[in-house]
C-alpha cells in the first residue's frame, strides 16, 4: 500500500465530493493537518476513523486501502493483496521488535553481569542491598524482553 498513491486518491475522493480539507476533518472531528499528511503522503488516517472517512468519501476501505476505485471483477483480489501487505507490515514490526528486544535484552544481562561484578568488589559497601535490588530488577527486565521476543520469533515460525 503506497502511501502517495492513497493520499492522492482521498484528495480526488474529497474534491468529487466539493469538500475542502477543513470540510472533510470537521467531519471526522480531526484537523485539517491530518487530512492534508494523508493527502501528501506524508501519513495514513488511522484504522479507528477508516470506516467514517469512507463513510464520508462513498468509498470501500479495500479501495482506500488499494487507492484507486475498484471494479467488481478485481475486488476480490485486491482485497488479498491488500490484506497480504498489510502482513507483511506486521511481520517487518514484528521482526523490528524482535532484534530490538535482543539488543536491550543483551544489554540488560551485561549490565546484570557488571552488577554482580560491582557487588563483589563494593561487597562491604553501604549501598550493597541497592546494588542487589537494581540487579534483581535488571535482569527481570532483560528475562521479560528475551521472553517477549522468544514469543514473537515462535509465533512467526509457526503461523
Amino acid at each position: 500500500m503506497e502511501q502517495t498513491k492513497v493520499g492522492k486518491f482521498i484528495a480526488e475522493c474529497r474534491k468529487n465530493k466539493k469538500m475542502t480539507q477543513a470540510e472533510l476533518a470537521e467531519k471526522l472531528n480531526i484537523t485539517d493537518r491530518a487530512i492534508s499528511k494523508w493527502e501528501t503522503g506524508k501519513g495514513m488516517p488511522d484504522s479507528s476513523i477508516m470506516l467514517e472517512l469512507c463513510n464520508e468519501l462513498d468509498i470501500s476501505v479495500n479501495e482506500l486501502l488499494s487507492g484507486e476505485v475498484i471494479k467488481m471483477e478485481t475486488y476480490n483480489q485486491k482485497a488479498e493483496e491488500n490484506l497480504l501487505e498489510m502482513k507483511k507490515q506486521i511481520e517487518k514490526m514484528r521482526k523490528k521488535f524482535s532484534i530490538i528486544s535482543y539488543i536491550f535484552g543483551t544489554i540488560t544481562i551485561l549490565m546484570f553481569i557488571g552488577n554482580i561484578i560491582l557487588n563483589s568488589i563494593y561487597r562491604d559497601s553501604w549501598d550493597n542491598s541497592l546494588y542487589r535490588a537494581l540487579g534483581l530488577i535488571i535482569s527481570f527486565i532483560a528475562c521479560m524482553f528475551w521472553f517477549g521476543a522468544s514469543v514473537l520469533n515462535f509465533k512467526d515460525k509457526n503461523e
